[in-house]
């Protein structure tokens, strides 16, 4: 009955499992009926509101904590809320401002992702996570110079001008006119291109023969590709910030969920996987709970949204993590807001 539609919901049991849902959410503490009665919006006596607590109990949209005489939302209970029942509260002017003032501060790209996942942390008591582009820079030239008689030191420079480099086991006695003739070889096709296109192009011209590349000089391009195109596919990177946000009061009396939390966090590559489901969502998604195996054990519920550049591709993931009773509410069209602000500063 965990998956029960809200129409199919009475009004009654309606009411009072959104007042539970939103209290539970506001306070992190079960919600009983006579809470629920004293607080006059419902016109019923604490008997009535606590045979329908027992109904949605059933249903699977509520559980009592075994040391208290109220009810909790269940991870069920959670996602009919946000999908059915939610009213989101757009972030107020100060909260806007505050966003697009920290993000408008001078200093690289790379600052202000840092900034965006603090920021983050800060505004709702979570975690904050952004997932940073993948650099895919244009590339001028590369060029391979000997090391020793097993390693050659690859260098490549962006048309940005950057330059990064990377250490090549190469066969010994592998001459220098190999070296050239790769570095050459390569820096032609690459030339004005992303890495990938270009790998693309030279394992098309390597794969049809039509390279005219000796041994040598194949296996150095093969290599120099090969690592290049394994550090791309593990380039994307994980910002965290706010891990001590996690652990507040009611955190406290669960030590073992949030020392699971932590050591899922620790686990980047597995965060970005994650995140990952985010990228081509239309708006803000929202995994609660078991829905994503990696925080199932912890407990624990992710808000990410995609935020892309000025033409419109998304680029990467920013998003909160905390507790299941994160206040959605809230954090959502904050979450949301933050991407569309980050993305007016990615060219």
């Amino acid at each position: 009955m965990a998956d029960l539609p809200v129409s199919e919901m009475t009004e009654r049991a309606r009411e009072i499992f959104r007042l539970v849902a939103e209290a539970y959410l506001a306070s992190g503490q079960p919600v009983g009926s006579k809470t629920l009665a004293d607080d006059g919006r419902v016109e019923l006596s604490p008997a009535s509101i606590r045979s329908v607590l027992a109904d949605l109990e059933r249903m699977g949209l509520l559980a009592a904590p075994h040391t208290s005489a109220g009810r909790v939302p269940t991870e069920s209970g959670l996602r009919l809320f946000v999908d059915g029942m939610m009213q989101v509260a757009e972030p107020t002017a100060s909260e806007r401002a505050a966003i697009e003032s920290r993000l408008s501060e001078a200093g690289p790209i790379e600052a202000a992702l840092e900034s965006t996942s603090a920021l983050l942390s800060d505004l709702t008591a979570g975690a904050g996570l952004v997932m940073v582009p993948r650099r895919e820079p244009r590339v001028a030239q590369m060029s391979i110079v000997p090391l020793s008689r097993e390693q050659a030191l690859a260098v490549l420079v962006g048309e940005d001008g950057h330059i990064e480099n990377r250490v090549l086991a190469i066969a010994p006695g592998t001459p220098a006119s190999a070296m050239e003739q790769a570095a050459n070889y390569i820096s032609a096709r690459l030339k004005g291109r992303t890495l990938a296109e270009a790998t693309r192009a030279i394992e098309s011209e390597i794969l049809s023969g039509r390279s005219a590349l000796d041994d040598a000089s194949r296996s150095l391009v093969e290599r120099g590709i090969a690592t290049w195109s394994k550090d791309a596919d593990a380039r994307p990177v994980l910002i965290v910030r706010g891990q001590s946000k996690l652990l507040d009061e009611a955190a406290i009396a669960d030590l073992d969920r949030v020392r699971q939390l932590l050591d899922d966090l620790e686990s980047k590559q597995s965060v970005v996987e994650l995140l990952e489901n985010a990228r081509e969502a239309e708006a803000t998604r929202i995994f609660i709970g078991s829905e994503n195996r990696l925080f199932a054990l912890s407990g624990s519920s992710v808000i990410a949204s995609p935020y892309r550049d000025r033409e419109g591709k998304v680029v990467g993931v920013l998003g909160v993590i905390g507790p299941t009773r994160l206040n959605y509410a809230r954090v959502v069209p904050m979450v949301d807001f933050t991407a569309r602000s980050l993305g007016k500063l990615i060219g």
